[in-house]
């Protein structure tokens, strides 16, 4: 299977903004607890209860991630994990302020982890995006450090891992089920793939596109931001159609034909698939680059996110997790 370069918002100019902007996005938040996971593969002491900031060196550099663990998670029994990824110019601390992550976890007892990319940005390829695409940063090795070391740390169950992502970092969600075999499902919102994809490993997908994107167009070429994957900043945003994205999907994972059933502006594509897996696509008719639900952005932070005003016909969150809930890694897969 090969997909082409995908649509994206990838907009990585203006990545350095001062303290006053960043705290003007994500708002005031508790102080975090902050550590260092040791090198060499040794422990990290296990994180405590609430929102702690880690620091991770991967390929020579430190990274950084946020991570939110519930009081309701069980101690001792494997959790679920859900791997957050922000979209360009966008921040751990932000998604985990705008998207609801957190409420859902306290509720359900999981594990949810918010990276950092360099420079408010994801590699996914040489042409996208931004400065850690021009620096070859390898995203795809340091999420996976990520989770490796999450894994040592806290009873996380490897049949319950899941990655969701928007925009860029939608377009690394999907890098990461192409290229590696971590996580159970994806959730995917206003994004699509880019690259090479040829012989990926079947994986549960749910994505999320409004139809009206103009970022990460639903009908695939290239979209506002692109830029041709040149100059200091890379943006090649060239995917295909999303339906056509999704169809690539039904193909890895065997399944039926699909069932299409729509309620107000949202258009669900549902199909079951070989060993229990599912693959979906929501389409908003209505709606453009943005995380349906969401908190709304201060007008500064949409700017500057590159965001359209979020959909209210549905909560991405809970349609995400609950997709997760329902598609664990199958036995042996």
């Amino acid at each position: 299977m090969s997909f082409r370069n995908p649509p994206g918002p990838v907009r990585i100019a203006g990545a350095r903004r001062p303290a006053a902007m960043l705290a003007l996005l994500v708002g005031l938040t508790a102080p975090a607890a902050c550590t260092t996971d040791p090198a060499g593969g040794r422990s990290a002491p296990t994180p405590s209860v609430g929102t702690s900031e880690h620091t991770l060196s991967v390929d020579g550099r430190d990274r950084t991630y946020r991570l939110y663990r519930p009081a309701s998670a069980d101690p001792v029994r494997p959790v679920p994990l859900v791997v957050v990824l922000h979209g360009a110019a966008g921040t751990g601390e932000q998604a985990e302020e705008a998207y609801g992550w957190t409420g859902a976890a306290d509720r359900d007892g999981f594990l949810v982890a918010f990276p950092n990319g360099l420079n408010r940005a994801w590699a996914v390829g040489p042409d996208c995006c931004g400065a850690p695409a021009r620096d070859g940063v390898d995203d795809v090795h340091f999420v996976t450090e990520l989770v490796a070391g999450l894994g040592r740390n806290l009873p996380v169950d490897p049949t319950r891992r899941y990655v969701t992502g928007i925009s860029n970092g939608g377009l690394l969600a999907y890098r990461l089920v192409c290229d590696t075999t971590l996580f159970a499902a994806i959730g995917a919102v206003a994004t699509t793939s880019l690259g090479q994809c040829p012989s990926p490993a079947p994986t549960s997908v749910l994505h999320i596109h409004g139809r009206q994107d103009q970022t990460m167009p639903y009908d695939g070429g290239p979209g506002r931001r692109d830029n041709g994957g040149t100059g200091r900043n890379p943006v090649k945003i060239d995917g295909p159609p999303t339906p056509e994205l999704v169809a690539r999907w039904r193909t890895v994972d065997g399944c039926a034909a699909p069932t299409v059933t729509t309620a107000g502006t949202a258009t669900r594509t549902a199909a079951a698939c070989a060993q229990g897996r599912h693959v979906e696509l929501i389409t908003i008719a209505d709606a453009g680059h943005q995380w349906p639900g969401s908190r709304p952005n201060p007008p500064v932070a949409q700017k500057l996110l590159h965001l359209d005003p979020p959909s209210t016909a549905l909560k991405a969150t809970d349609t995400i997790w609950r997709f997760f809930q329902a598609n664990p890694k199958p036995a042996g897969g």
